[in-house]
């Protein structure tokens, strides 16, 4: 199980999704990365290939706040929705502009959200994602 070979962004910035991609790639060059500028889509694309048990895939979700038609916090209603195979499959992590306190506070108070990172992605926020990740799961860091 390894969740750095496989990511997945949500926003409706395609700028952003653009950004994310290309910083991604540089840290993890043989990562699988999708992106989806329209939040439904993307909640699609994890109910659909994240639900099948014959496959082994796991995922880095980046997520948006503030999106038309899904929400990060509409999206995290309905991933709670899911069955427990493909909620073990995803780790999300809310990637926003927002500095609001009570976003961050919601966002922490959310089971499903690992951590809170403050736009844009960066290599050091690359880096404290594995790190949340690592220290979770118990993992000797390798990156």
């Amino acid at each position: 199980m390894n969740f750095l070979d496989n990511f997945i962004i949500i926003d409706d910035d395609k700028l952003n999704n653009k950004l994310c991609t290309v910083i991604l790639n540089k840290v993890y060059p043989s990562a699988n990365i999708v992106s989806f500028h329209n939040p439904l889509a993307g909640f699609e694309y994890v109910n659909t290939t994240f639900a099948q048990s014959s496959v082994d895939h796991h995922a880095i979700l980046l997520l948006d706040i503030m999106m038309p038609e899904m929400n990060a916090w509409a999206f995290l209603e309905e991933f709670d929705k899911l069955d427990e195979l493909t909620k073990s499959r995803i780790r999300i992590y809310i990637l926003s502009s927002s500095l609001d306190k009570s976003d961050m506070d919601r966002a922490r108070a959310n089971k499903y959200v690992e951590y809170y990172l403050i736009k844009p992605l960066t290599r050091e926020s690359i880096k404290l994602m594995v790190h949340v990740l690592n220290k979770k799961l118990g993992w000797t860091p390798t990156n």
